[in-house]
């Protein structure tokens, strides 16, 4: 949070020293229309938060969904984890959101059922698709780095395949994986700013709206980038956080 403080104290003091190349006072908390311009800006923070937070959930699950059939002894059943990963992998977020929002409907339409996508599931739906192929590669990674030994010995005490990676695989593999799935949920938390093009009123489509009536792209942007530092900054020290109360963070 110390970097937050510097920056904003440096904006700050560019902004008292400022001549007419500045225009700082867009973003004054101490003016009326900056004030009124940083609550316009920050209110767009939780739909991000809700964006980001849902698709992770979604993408958490279905990663594992898609992860387990690669560790399956069948061909036929792994195939499926490959199609889908690189499938997946291998679009960009934008024309796999365009697809979802203007797409997805017209396919529903199609089958004879109309179900119209808003702005909000359009972005939830895309990230959370986008980011359960690199989910599935992380939870792959992690269930496969548990020793063997571990699933032989929970069948010895009569565990099944369920029980076993419930009880014994799953949580061993979770202490090792929590780093890298925060770095998807931060992943997803900064993606979520495309959502901006079909309309989601988030952090970004908020700040392009000001920039078109403040002509000021430099200042806004700038706390535009001061808000997502904020939101990775205190996402990185919750994971931290529970790192240490899972002992992810061990040494040796």
């Amino acid at each position: 949070m110390r970097i937050v403080f510097l920056l904003a104290a440096c904006l700050l003091l560019t902004g008292c020293a400022s001549n007419s190349t500045w225009g700082w006072y867009v973003i004054d908390p101490t003016t009326p229309t900056g004030w009124t311009n940083i609550k316009f800006l920050v209110g767009g923070m939780w739909s991000t938060i809700q964006i980001s937070v849902i698709a992770a959930v979604i993408s958490i699950t279905l990663g594992l969904l898609v992860a387990l059939p690669a560790l399956s002894d069948r061909w036929y059943v792994r195939i499926f984890n490959r199609v889908y990963v690189e499938f997946i992998r291998s679009i960009p977020l934008l024309p796999m959101l365009f697809w979802v929002f203007y797409g997805l409907p017209i396919v529903f339409k199609s089958m004879g059922v109309d179900i119209p996508i808003d702005p909000f599931w359009g972005a939830i739906i895309t990230l959370a698709i986008s980011d359960s192929a690199f989910t599935a590669e992380i939870y792959r990674g992690g269930i496969q780095s548990i020793a063997k030994g571990q699933a032989e010995a929970a069948r010895t005490i009569g565990l099944n395949y369920r029980q076993t990676m419930r009880y014994v695989i799953l949580p061993q593999a979770i202490r090792r994986i929590l780093p890298p799935l925060a770095n998807q949920f931060i992943y997803i938390v900064k993606m979520s700013a495309f959502a901006s093009v079909i309309g989601m009123q988030e952090l970004t489509r908020r700040a392009n709206e000001l920039v078109v009536t403040e002509y000021r792209p430099l200042e806004i942007y700038t706390l535009l980038i001061l808000e997502y530092l904020v939101l990775v900054l205190i996402i990185s020290a919750g994971v931290r956080w529970l790192e240490r109360k899972m002992g992810s963070d061990e040494r040796g």
